[in-house]
């Protein structure tokens, strides 16, 4: 296994691509993300910090703790968007972008100029799976591996 350390620095560098590839989807690739989509980054942005504070005070457990607490956040809303984009869930109201409350003609154009995806509609793939599925996959995978070092470091 590797350092704890070198852990921490492995799963910033993983935040980091994953943040910066989100927005060059969106600003370079003019792909506007969902309400979910934009939920998602969330976990990625407090495990940045995270990851720096485990790597300043690594054996301090609570680090790691919060990390595996972050990516199972972080499992459960990318898991969220999967079932929305595959019918198993129905979408809340903030993923609709349901205009049909205005009635003025402008603020309606308005509205549909600013609107967000739905979230049901996957508009970008990479080698045939929807963003929220790799961002499961990836969760799910850091959610185990920082686990199995909290054992380890518990036992330590």
């Amino acid at each position: 296994m590797i350092s704890i350390k070198n852990y921490y620095l492995i799963i910033l560098f993983t935040c980091l691509i994953s943040i910066l590839s989100a927005i060059y989807i969106e600003y370079v690739l003019i792909i506007k993300p969902c309400t979910l989509c934009l939920y998602q980054r969330i976990p990625y942005i407090i495990a940045i910090f995270v990851c720096f504070f485990g790597f300043n005070y690594s054996k301090n457990l609570i680090w790691l703790l919060m990390l595996i607490i972050t990516f199972i956040i972080s499992t459960l809303i990318s898991g969220y968007h999967i079932g929305i984009e595959n019918n198993v869930f129905k979408e809340f109201s903030g993923c609709t972008g349901n205009n049909l409350g205005i009635t003025n003609k402008l603020d309606l154009l308005e509205s549909l100029n600013n609107s967000m995806p739905n979230c049901k509609t996957i508009n970008f793939k990479i080698m045939g799976f929807s963003l929220a599925t790799i961002n499961f996959i990836i969760s799910i995978v850091i959610s185990f591996i920082s686990t199995m070092y909290f054992i380890n470091e518990k036992n330590r």
